[in-house]
């Protein structure tokens, strides 16, 4: 169980940004414990503000590859929230070395010849990373 950098989330293919979407379900319906999320139930994110800013950009991306969304679970966990300011979520979690991470995650999965990961998508991703640590100096 992981939560995806969330500058990645536009290039996760199709079978991580679905995956992305069944482990949020999953802890909106039980908030599990798992060494890779154990972060979100820290006193810093009790607000929950930044896992709805988080799942909200998963949401958006189901939505422009027009995937279907089923908000209830989404709906009843954050009843009671309301997202404020103009915030990046998990921004002390989500850095420069998650991002590497994640992209090698990726990587392998592409060189592993996963199903539903064109050489496009991985050349964009590649591309991003790239551009990303160079600007990052």
């Amino acid at each position: 169980m992981r939560l995806w950098h969330r500058d990645l989330i536009i290039y996760l293919p199709r079978p991580q940004l679905l995956a992305q979407w069944r482990e949020l379900n999953l802890i909106f319906k039980r908030e599990p414990r798992h060494i890779l999320i154990n972060y979100i139930y820290t006193a810093e994110y009790k607000d929950k503000i930044d896992l709805f800013l988080y799942a909200q950009q998963v949401i958006d991306e189901m939505k422009r590859r027009h995937y279907k969304v089923n908000m209830d679970t989404f709906n009843l966990y954050f009843q009671s929230v309301t997202p404020r300011g103009n915030i990046k979520p998990f921004e002390k979690y989500h850095n420069d070395e998650y991002l590497w991470i994640c992209y090698y995650n990726l990587k392998e999965k592409f060189m592993r010849g996963q199903k539903n990961f064109s050489l496009i998508e991985f050349n964009n991703l590649t591309e991003y990373v790239t551009h990303y640590h160079q600007e990052k100096g």
